[in-house]
């Protein structure tokens, strides 16, 4: 996959909402001195990952201790883990929605369904995408639930609708991304079986509150990543702040691939390649780069915690308060310049304009490529080891490869023209 590399300035963004009272510090600083917890509340149900029964799915909600304001914003938090493990009371989100509570948010922190099929075996690009789709369709059920209680339940929690706010820290930076920019079911990959009865009902799913849209204002990404940054379409999508260590050892900081246990899964976008996307689209975004940390440092960190805070409150004051500053890199508070991505002779990002195409795939017989506009070289097909089961020396457009005799897994492509050397990843059952 090609990076970006150019950049555009961001533009500014239109506030379709109302800004709310920020007077007395509020939304900026722990002005209420507790919080009040409600736990446990259904906002949904589906069927578990392996189809083995079904799972309530529950959130916590907590609210500002004595205050008086009828509408307020909402931050849903989305726990990390992998997809297999973490909760909703974790140490990744927990203390940030109990933080926010007390500068006068709703916040609410949620579970959504854990698993992933072929774990002890060997889990593939479709059962960790299938795993992360999941957590979105959920996700998107939670914003639901809320923006119902607003319209049909008198407003129990004393939310404004017109600013709900995702953060995300590890998976559940992928599933605030996902939900963001996984906009269209012409979008989703060929390789998720939407027929599972688990990821029934397309992109919203069938989690619990239909009839209500999922949108959000804007997404957090605390070390996420996007499965595919050609999703990120307009200026007009969701406007994304970035947290990411530059050392990050479990979601690639670029583009790169990841893995789950011991298994090298698929090619993912990091938060680098995602501002990147953004700036060429002129997209409202903050990228701070936490240079020499591993993964979601801010986890029982004071000092990253404090920057977590630092940028996740002026980036939400913007959309809250109508601050005109969002991003707090190169200002006195962290004098650090804004990150940018590598630079390179390439002008754009080409991963979306591919010169070259594979298919189907997944693939069970036959494999075809096609090189658009430029003949293959030669074709190297490589399995996950890195070991070479396939080479051939070609001079034409079209190629067909028998693949009936190769194991199931992952595979990648790699065809040299005269435009260079590009490599597919492709999926052999």
């Amino acid at each position: 996959m090609k990076k970006i590399y150019l950049f555009a300035a961001a533009a500014s963004m239109l506030f379709t909402a109302k800004a709310q009272d920020c007077s007395g510090g509020r939304y900026d600083q722990e002005i209420f001195n507790d919080f009040d917890l409600t736990s446990d509340i259904q906002y949904g149900s589906n069927v578990a990952f392996d189809n083995s029964g079904t799972e309530n799915l529950l959130l916590d909600v907590y609210e500002p201790t004595g205050d008086t304001e009828t509408s307020r914003p909402l931050i849903i938090f989305i726990h990390g883990g992998t997809f297999i493990a973490g909760s909703k009371t974790g140490d990744d989100v927990k203390p940030l929605a109990e933080m926010y509570a007390r500068k006068g948010y709703v916040t609410s922190s949620i579970n959504y369904r854990l698993g992933m099929n072929n774990l002890l075996s060997g889990p593939d690009e479709s059962d960790a995408s299938e795993a992360v789709m999941r957590a979105t369709q959920d996700t998107k059920a939670a914003v639901r639930y809320f923006k119902k209680s607003f319209a049909e339940d008198g407003n129990p929690y004393g939310i404004d609708t017109n600013h709900i706010y995702l953060m995300g820290s590890s998976a559940g930076g992928f599933t605030a991304l996902h939900l963001a920019y996984l906009d269209k079911e012409s979008e989703i990959p060929a390789f998720i079986d939407m027929n599972d009865p688990s990821l029934a009902g397309g992109l919203e799913g069938e989690s619990g509150t239909p009839g209500y849209n999922s949108d959000v204002s804007a997404v957090i990404s605390l070390a996420g990543a996007l499965g595919d940054v050609a999703w990120m379409e307009s200026a007009n999508d969701e406007p994304v702040l970035s947290m990411h260590g530059d050392q990050d050892g479990t979601v690639p900081f670029g583009t790169d691939m990841i893995s789950v246990a011991i298994y090298e899964i698929m090619e993912v976008d990091g938060s680098e390649t995602v501002h990147a996307k953004a700036e060429t689209l002129g997209l409202k975004n903050c990228f701070k780069a936490h240079y020499g940390a591993d993964h979601v440092p801010h986890v029982n960190n004071a000092a990253y915690t404090d920057t977590v805070d630092l940028y996740a409150t002026q980036w939400l004051l913007h959309f809250v308060c109508g601050a005109t500053e969002y991003c707090k890199c190169n200002t006195t508070e962290d004098p650090t310049p804004c990150h940018e991505a590598p630079t390179s002779a390439l002008s754009e990002y080409t991963k979306d304009e591919a010169y070259l195409n594979t298919y189907p795939n997944p693939a069970y017989n036959e494999l075809n490529i096609h090189a658009n506009g430029e003949e293959m070289e030669r074709v190297e097909i490589t399995n996950i080891n890195g070991q070479v089961v396939y080479s051939k020396r070609l001079n034409k457009l079209d190629h067909k490869i028998d693949v009936s005799q190769f194991n199931e897994g992952i595979y990648f492509v790699k065809v040299s023209t005269a435009k260079g050397i590009q490599t597919n990843k492709v999926i052999i059952k």
